[in-house]
């Protein structure tokens, strides 16, 4: 048996609550790019049409695997030497998303869009490149053992974050403006900036290192290679549930705050029923999705999470057709959270599955950010269905989406069985 050692139990200590830190930093600029500001443009009259292309800004986060790699290889500009390569390209970006933050907040969308979209698109591109580099920093800082304990602290601090963003800035929207609440969001990225000042500095780099003297072209190439050649046939098959899964929550999602303000609802409702009431809510979704993972196995989890994802958009058909009724409001929020938090859990276990160890950080790095991507191009063009056929159709037809997605999941079952027992044959062969 063995025991940790002093110093292990410093440097978990030490991580920890760093990490919590930067796990808030990481989840604060999203909600401000996405729905927050869709609630913001709502109120002050655009068109849904226009609330839905202007999600488009968000595409970064789909696309971030692009510049990846380059953050690996390069430091920073002034802050590399100063704090190591990924400390400094951290808290690079982290002054790039308080300024856009605060540059947005001096936007009148009311009268024009072109500052709003133009700091949008900036928030969105220096949000989803400060995911990349605090994933980066928590897979070098600690082994494999301290992982699980850092992921952890991480999605807490992103969810509060997520409850400051959405819920706090309603608030301060309610009672003061859209300025002072995102110039409040602003100043609360000083959260992560100071723990990044306090961070350790990996001493490695992690998957760089080995290869410094590889081109530019092979460190992209090999973790692609090595996923293809592992997953065979089965390959576009995964990658296909992966694109379509969450498919529904991202078209939908654009719609929903827009929807509250046109029935009525103040500011103060949806941040008391859907960010504050709607986040523990949404926690117990994600707590009964690893359980029922560990449970009754990965691939029913999938399959019960595709369903009711999809499932729980009926609620908000139901919400836009009764109209403005708190006692609806709440129903609908608890099935969406719940669901969305079950599926999103499964999600994540099934593409933790897909990644092999020699790649993990390239590879979930492309797989988390291509889960994204057919849902955030097509939720651009949501304003101009919801305002086509009423936001009741319009979420009954998000929820028939899931119709092709419970079907892929039942395909991929088959071929995670299927390659499962080829892979157990080899071993014993």
């Amino acid at each position: 048996m063995t025991t940790e050692s002093p110093r292990g139990k410093i440097f978990a200590d030490r991580t920890l609550p760093l990490m919590l830190a930067l796990g808030f930093s990481s989840g604060l600029p999203f909600l401000l790019v996405f729905s927050t500001q869709s609630t913001w443009l709502r109120e002050v009259g655009v068109s849904k049409e226009a609330i839905g292309m202007i999600s488009w800004v968000a595409l970064a986060y789909s696309l971030k695997f692009l510049w990846a790699p380059l953050l690996d290889r390069f430091d920073a500009p002034i802050f590399g030497k100063a704090l190591g390569r990924r400390r400094g390209w951290m808290a690079l970006i982290q002054i790039g998303v308080a300024l856009c933050l605060a540059g947005l907040s001096f936007g009148h969308p009311g009268e024009g869009l072109l500052w709003t979209i133009c700091f949008s698109f900036l928030l969105g591109f220096c949000g989803s490149t400060q995911d990349i580099t605090i994933d980066g920093w928590r897979i070098a800082v600690a082994p494999p053992e301290r992982q699980g304990a850092l992921s952890a602290a991480s999605q807490v601090g992103y969810k509060i974050a997520l409850l400051c963003a959405g819920a706090g800035a309603l608030y301060i929207a309610q009672y003061q403006s859209w300025r002072a609440a995102y110039l409040a969001m602003a100043c609360l990225m000083v959260v992560g900036f100071i723990a990044n000042l306090f961070a350790p500095e990996p001493n490695a780099h992690i998957e760089t290192a080995p290869g410094a003297r590889k081109s530019l072209i092979e460190t992209y190439a090999e973790p692609l290679k090595e996923f293809f050649a592992r997953n065979g046939r089965s390959t576009l098959l995964f990658l296909l549930l992966l694109a379509l899964y969450r498919l529904p929550d991202f078209v939908s999602g654009v719609m929903a705050n827009p929807l509250y303000i046109d029935l009525g609802f103040s500011k103060t409702d949806i941040a008391n029923i859907t960010k504050i009431f709607g986040f523990g809510v949404g926690l117990a979704g994600i707590f009964v999705g690893g359980w029922s993972a560990s449970r009754f196995g990965l691939m029913p989890t999938l399959l019960v999470g595709g369903i009711a994802a999809s499932a729980s958009h009926l609620s908000l058909a139901l919400l836009a057709h009764i109209g403005q009724n708190l006692h609806m409001l709440t129903v609908a929020i608890c099935v969406e959270n719940f669901a969305g938090g079950f599926a999103g859990t499964a999600l994540v276990a099934f593409m933790s599955s897909l990644v092999s160890p020699l790649h993990a950080a390239a590879q979930y790095a492309l797989l988390s950010s291509l889960y994204a991507l057919p849902g955030k191009i097509l939720g651009g063009f949501s304003g101009f269905a919801a305002a086509k056929f009423g936001y009741s159709a319009f979420f009954v037809g998000t929820s028939c989406i899931g119709v092709p997605v419970v079907a892929l999941c039942v395909a991929v079952w088959r071929a995670h069985a299927a390659q499962g027992a080829g892979a157990e044959e080899n071993s014993l062969a």
